[in-house]
């Protein structure tokens, strides 16, 4: 790092290739899934790119490494636990979860397209196709709510609101039999 600091691009590409490996395998033993492994080792190696400056000499480097991908794990788990705690699922044994369970995973425009009851494809199709497309991207094809916001083209807390209000009508409408 010391090199690089001083120009050495030679230096500073192999540096970061000898590394690579090693971060890979701390985010792989500290996270579950692949793509975190890939987004924590990515944003580990912009971090040190972008405090490279900071790096002292005088020190040793795999310390101040490792307290930035240990600081870029963190950040992970605490996004989840954010995340975990504005998100809601509907309890099992919930009528309206129990009907969007059997809800298959082709298209989340079209209800008639999916296996559902009776009552529940007439529901959805009275919502309003905002809510009856985060309804069917969560429960119909189980998709993350970024995952079905990306796809929707909003943001994450638009589309919860969205789902929210689908629950909402849904259940009102199981409910009331007016579906």
């Amino acid at each position: 790092m010391a090199a690089a600091q001083q120009g050495d691009s030679q230096a500073y590409e192999r540096l970061l290739r000898d590394i690579l490996p090693a971060l890979r395998g701390y985010a792989k033993r500290r996270l579950r899934d692949d793509a975190s492994v890939e987004d924590v080792t990515q944003e580990v190696l912009l971090s040190l790119h972008r405090a490279r400056h900071t790096y002292r000499a005088e020190r040793p480097f795999e310390p101040w490494m490792w307290a930035i991908a240990r600081n870029a794990v963190t950040d992970v788990h605490r996004a989840r636990a954010r995340r975990a705690s504005r998100e809601t699922s509907l309890p099992e044994g919930d009528e309206l979860h129990d009907l969007l369970a059997g809800a298959g995973s082709e298209s989340a425009g079209d209800p008639e397209r999916h296996e559902l009851s009776p009552a529940l494809a007439a529901a959805l199709s009275k919502l309003p196709s905002p809510q009856r497309a985060a309804v069917m991207m969560i429960h119909g094809e189980g998709l993350s709510v970024a995952e079905a916001a990306l796809r929707a083209g909003v943001s994450p807390g638009a589309l919860k609101l969205r789902a929210h209000r689908g629950y909402r009508a849904l259940r009102t409408m199981l409910q009331d039999g007016s579906a």
